[in-house]
């Protein structure tokens, strides 16, 4: 049954990816270079001759049907009979479905098509992961209701800070993409020859100023339940383990990132904090995070081959 779930899942999020980028590359048109608007101008307006496309109807049902199989695959994969498997693959998986959900929600709202020609082959290889890497130890506690409760805090918020991330990325694209043009048209003009795929696939986004609210929309709901499950964490720690949190590599990164995110939202309330270092910030507190939810029990599993609790 499994093995039958790990393969819808691919095959839909595959095929989705496959048939968005075919689309994107039929449809895409250069742009005329000599009409593109002022810097500021972007940020309200954003590249948008393309980005009012969104996704289709049955796109979006196949997409949630993808998201159902990889929900029930990761459920029979990760708690089988009240025990918990789990390891670094286990946690990318449920990171892009999280973060594949996330974008199925918003593309109701904003024309992201962008995102989801990242964010679908991202959720496919990640769907593929466990298969190559299984094996991970097995924890006796998984059935108790708060263990369960705190995994499900956890993985939402890294699903937030994971698009977050993503979206980040894609908005420093789009920021230096701006600057290779500031120069006059012959800059225009080779940044465009150079980089044609990379400007029609850019000009799928909504606007800077919404990407930047849809930013930190996520980091503020993502650090809300990061906090719950640190919370939560030492709560778990004393109640079912019976012993306090231990401050180990896992714990030092999950709190440091903790830190990072809360000190960019603090900035961004008390000065306005934006632009290319902001968006450097996010990455490097979500770096601290991967460190602390995926990096740990790679290097455990992988290159030490001990398991990890």
């Amino acid at each position: 049954m499994d093995i039958v779930l790990y393969a819808l899942t691919a095959l839909l999020y595959g095929s989705l990816a496959v048939a968005g980028w075919r689309s994107h590359r039929h449809t895409a048109v250069r742009p005329m270079l000599e009409s593109v608007p002022p810097l500021h101008d972007h940020a309200v307006s954003g590249a948008a001759v393309s980005a009012g496309s969104g996704m289709s109807t049955a796109g979006r049902v196949l997409l949630f049907v993808a998201l159902l199989a990889h929900g029930v695959l990761l459920h029979t994969t990760i708690f089988p009979q009240n025990a918990m498997v789990f390891g670094f693959a286990f946690a990318l998986s449920a990171m892009f479905w999280l973060g594949a959900g996330i974008y199925w929600i918003e593309s109701f709202f904003f024309p992201l098509d962008g995102l989801r020609l990242l964010v679908l082959p991202l959720a496919c290889l990640a769907s593929l992961l466990p298969l190559a890497f299984g094996g991970v130890r097995v924890l006796p506690y998984a059935a108790a209701p708060m263990f369960k409760l705190h995994f499900l805090i956890a993985n939402i918020a890294y699903g937030l800070f994971a698009v977050a991330a993503l979206h980040a990325v894609l908005m420093l694209a789009v920021e230096r993409r701006l600057h290779s043009m500031r120069g006059g048209l012959a800059p225009r003009h080779a940044a465009a020859a150079g980089n044609g795929w990379l400007s029609s696939w850019l000009d799928t986004l909504p606007p800077l100023l919404t990407l930047e609210k849809l930013l930190f929309r996520l980091i503020g709901a993502g650090f809300v339940l990061l906090t719950l499950t640190l919370v939560s964490g030492i709560l778990f720690s004393e109640q079912l383990v019976d012993r306090a949190l231990r401050l180990d590599h896992k714990t030092v990164f999950a709190i440091l990132s903790w830190v990072m995110f809360g000190a960019l939202l603090t900035a961004r309330r008390v000065s306005g904090w934006r632009g290319r270092a902001a968006l450097r910030w996010v990455l490097a507190s979500f770096v601290a995070l991967l460190l602390a939810y995926v990096g740990s029990r790679f290097v455990f599993e992988v290159l030490l081959h001990r398991p990890v609790v």
